[in-house]
């Protein structure tokens, strides 16, 4: 079995917009889930960029002080156990109110409700609360949140050139 071939498309527009970006991926606090964190931290790689995988579980006191410590260009969260609008709204407010780390981009995707149903409201909560984007898995399944995701990626970087 060979190794599988990576989708280089945006290694060129990368490089070409001033280097790779890095990312820091994390789960919210109380979710276990690794395998959203593995799939996501492929993606971002292969989308030409460097990432910084916290894995599961991260209380925020350590997510803060790895976000001050990697200084990363964006924070993406991700949550699978539909915990994600409580467990998003303490994480962002804790970034929001440190001044080292109120200007990151931080982005959420997942499954905010346990009713398996994100709503409009849930996402405009997360919004309202400091979110720069949030990825509801919900609705049309986590395969649109990770496009989402890419192609919020690539609109933020083609717009800074």
């Amino acid at each position: 079995m060979g190794k599988p071939e990576l989708d280089t498309r945006n290694r060129a527009a990368t490089s070409a917009g001033g280097g790779r970006l890095k990312f820091l991926v994390s789960s919210v606090p109380t979710d276990s889930h690794t395998w959203n964190l593995v799939v996501l931290q492929l993606l971002i790689e292969e989308m030409g960029h460097r990432v910084v995988n916290l894995g599961p579980c991260v209380p925020v006191h350590l997510l803060l002080s790895a976000c001050r410590a990697e200084r990363p260009d964006y924070v993406v969260l991700s949550t699978v156990n539909g915990h994600g609008q409580v467990d998003g709204a303490r994480v962002i407010h804790a970034l929001r109110a440190d001044p080292a780390l109120a200007g990151l981009v931080v982005v959420i995707g997942g499954r905010f409700g346990t009713r398996g149903d994100a709503g409009p409201g849930l996402r405009r909560d997360l919004l309202a609360r400091g979110y720069d984007a949030v990825f509801p898995a919900d609705v049309d399944g986590p395969a649109r949140a990770v496009e989402q995701l890419r192609q919020f990626v690539e609109a933020r970087a083609a717009g800074a050139r």
